[in-house]
């Protein structure tokens, strides 16, 4: 059996709405059925409580434990097929049991992907118009199979569909965390890039003082050392002196301002 006819190893999990709508719809078929006045259901009561009472207990054993051998999923789905057509020829004019197939193809839609799934279908489709066509006639019973037959179609289409929006969101999802987390990741880079371009400019200004204002300072000490020498043996020419003194002084002070006020954050 190739790949595609072997039930997916990651089935679907049925959602509450399809599953309420399954249930529903058995409860509907029994309710239908038990109180049916046809002639010799009420002798056939035994049969349709023990059919249902089985079909009910296989269907919900492989709804909520759908991880089955691929085998076994194959042989349950015969069986349940075995099962509604016994119900249907214990009376041929309770036609509406053909919905019990609309239930199994929401099931196979479930547990099945690929050509697995829309064999399983069209099994059913097959299954739900033959078997009227077989006890009604063709045209009576095609008249009746339509909608049950149309059920066994748009049903799984439904869960179809439903998976795939679901799969879409959970994709769009899992999209925007990442795009989410690369937005944090590039915050955090731009605002290591913005540290390392400040480092880089303390560092350049740390040089351009060193540079400039140490400079500045050595020819103070100078200058101070020679306003010294000349105190003592020139008195004259001290004024010259302390004048140029007053300029530097002056220089290094307006660098370090100029220094501080790159420092200072741009908002102050």
């Amino acid at each position: 059996m190739s790949e595609q006819m072997n039930p997916s190893a990651n089935h679907l999990r049925p959602s509450r709405p399809g599953t309420v709508a399954a249930y529903l719809i058995y409860a509907a078929v029994v309710a239908r059925t038990l109180a049916s006045t046809e002639t010799g259901i009420r002798d056939l009561l035994p049969w349709y409580l023990g059919l249902f009472s089985t079909y009910l207990v296989l269907f919900t054993a492989v709804l909520w434990r759908p991880g089955l051998h691929p085998v076994l999923l194959h042989l349950y789905f015969f069986v349940q097929s075995a099962i509604a057509l016994a119900l249907l020829s214990l009376s041929i004019h309770l036609d509406f049991l053909t919905t019990l197939f609309v239930l199994l193809s929401f099931q196979a839609a479930l547990v099945f992907t690929g050509q697995a799934r829309f064999v399983w279908v069209g099994i059913f489709v097959l299954f739900t118009g033959g078997s009227l066509m077989f006890y009604l006639g063709a045209l009576r019973g095609l008249a009746l199979g339509l909608i049950p037959m149309a059920g066994c179609i748009v049903y799984p289409a439904y869960v179809t569909i439903s998976h795939e929006i679901e799969k879409a969101r959970a994709q769009s999802q899992a999209m925007l965390s990442e795009l989410q987390e690369t937005h944090r990741q590039l915050q955090a880079y731009t605002d290591q890039v913005e540290e390392l371009a400040a480092m880089r400019e303390r560092n350049r200004l740390a040089r351009e003082l060193h540079d400039s204002v140490s400079q500045i300072m050595f020819s103070i000490v100078l200058n101070i050392r020679s306003t010294q020498i000349l105190l003592e043996r020139d008195p004259a020419r001290i004024r010259p002196q302390l004048e140029q003194l007053q300029e530097l002084t002056q220089d290094v002070l307006a660098d370090m301002r100029s220094l501080i006020a790159k420092l200072r954050p741009k908002g102050d």
